[in-house]
């Protein structure tokens, strides 16, 4: 009989993660009822929106409650099904949570996704035609288009949403100014995903550096960290520029200090608008044309894939030390 191992959120975070803020029991799998479907799960993806779901705040889903299986997207094959969508054998993508097998009812197996055959490896299908390719996709070309000859600045540039986000960017034509910490993670921008330039917000002159990069302006600012980085793009921002939001990474781990000053955005007469990558999760369009970028050799992926459903708390904290590059993947088995 197949046993199933599952992190359960045992206390809300202060701060970082810490692996005493879950429990991590086992015990067998129950026979499939009518309408459910078992996924045996193989990767698990980090986001910085896992530690967003463990704090009791008003946000876009219910908190994870204390005692429930940690939430998070997944990857993982059908191992067996009594659902009529799903056959054994299927690749599926969702919400498959911080466990190594899952069991879903009709109601949560309607939100997988089943993949189609692909050449790309399963981190790639995860990552960037994953979530965070759609994210990446979508606020450029539905949130805040970018257009040829534009200037757009990325912040977390050499993470998951914003290494393809500044790729697409260049396919678009625009000019593309990445923001990232550390001097490799800055060559990495340029000199590996093309980016026109990229500047270092752990440097002493970073705002320095933002006014050098962008000498005509910012067109379009695609936000994913908030705080000072945010405040320092707003204010180079070109009259009538516009900014998608789609993450304010910088506040996830800490209390948030909401900014009582928005002048800037009145005085640029900016268009800001959030989003959220769950709203597009079901379209083709930005996977396909992600996909066939990659394969023509348009697009560059990587991942930092770590292993071991148990490591999924310290692992998680990789995303907000910046010890990672790419998409960050938890492998929990072949």
């Amino acid at each position: 009989m197949t046993t199933q191992r599952q992190l359960l959120l045992k206390s809300r975070p202060e701060g970082l993660v810490k692996k005493s803020d879950f429990d991590l029991v086992e015990h067998a799998l129950p026979a499939l009822e009518d309408g459910q479907v078992h996924v045996k799960v193989l990767y698990i993806s980090m986001d910085p929106t896992n530690r967003v779901w463990m704090s009791d705040i008003p946000q876009y889903m219910p908190p994870v409650a204390i005692g429930e299986v940690m939430r998070a997207g997944g990857l993982g094959r059908v191992v067996a099904s009594k659902n009529e969508r799903f056959a054994e054998g299927d690749l599926v993508q969702g919400l498959l949570n911080w466990q190594d097998h899952a069991i879903l009812d009709a109601s949560h197996a309607k939100e997988l996704v089943k993949l189609p055959t692909s050449p790309l490896p399963l981190p790639t299908l995860l990552g960037a035609c994953g979530l965070s390719g759609i994210t990446a996709y979508y606020g450029l070309t539905d949130i805040a288009p970018v257009q040829p000859g534009e200037t757009i600045v990325i912040s977390a540039a050499a993470g998951s949403v914003g290494s393809v986000a500044g790729q697409i960017a260049k396919i678009m034509g625009a000019r593309v100014v990445g923001i990232a910490g550390g001097a490799d993670k800055c060559k990495y921008l340029t000199e590996t995903l093309g980016f026109d330039a990229a500047v270092d917000y752990k440097a002493a002159d970073f705002k320095q550096q933002l006014k050098a990069a962008t000498p005509d302006g910012v067109h379009v600012n695609f936000e994913n960290v908030g705080g000072e980085v945010m405040r320092a793009v707003l204010s180079r921002m070109v009259i009538g520029g516009r900014v998608a939001l789609c993450g304010l990474i910088s506040g996830y781990t800490g209390e948030k200090k909401p900014s009582d000053d928005f002048s800037i955005m009145i005085v640029k007469r900016l268009t800001v608008k959030g989003f959220l990558a769950f709203d597009y999760r079901k379209t083709k369009e930005a996977v396909q044309a992600i996909a066939g970028w990659i394969l023509e050799g348009k697009l560059k992926t990587e991942e930092t894939i770590a292993e071991g459903l148990e490591n999924a708390p310290e692992v998680l904290n990789r995303l907000f030390d910046g010890s990672h590059t790419g998409k960050l993947l938890l492998k929990v088995q072949d």
